[in-house]
């Protein structure tokens, strides 16, 4: 399998994953507010993916059922953009 046809196969959960990796380096950035967010917006990415995309196309996004897949990753990335808006930034960024 060549790299062409990896990244053909399973570019949802490397987009999702070049997300969590910019969230990260934001955080270790000391902007842990953005970084977070981040982090619940690219959960919100694999969601809307999961949902829209076929079990073929959405590669390794695919747990369970499409229905569960959607709305737990929706849940948790709606729960994590709210905790990230609205918690105390406590002297930082």
């Amino acid at each position: 399998m060549t790299a062409r046809s990896v990244l053909q196969a399973q570019w949802p959960i490397l987009l999702v994953g070049l997300i969590f990796a910019v969230a990260f380096v934001l955080v270790g950035a000391n902007f842990w507010r953005r970084g977070s967010l981040l982090i619940g917006i690219g959960v919100g990415v694999a969601a809307v993916l999961r949902l829209l995309l076929s079990e073929e196309r959405a590669g390794l996004l695919v747990v369970r059922s499409k229905g569960t897949d959607f709305m737990t990753t929706a849940v948790v990335g709606a729960a994590m953009i709210y905790i990230a808006s609205t918690i105390d930034p406590l002297g930082t960024r």
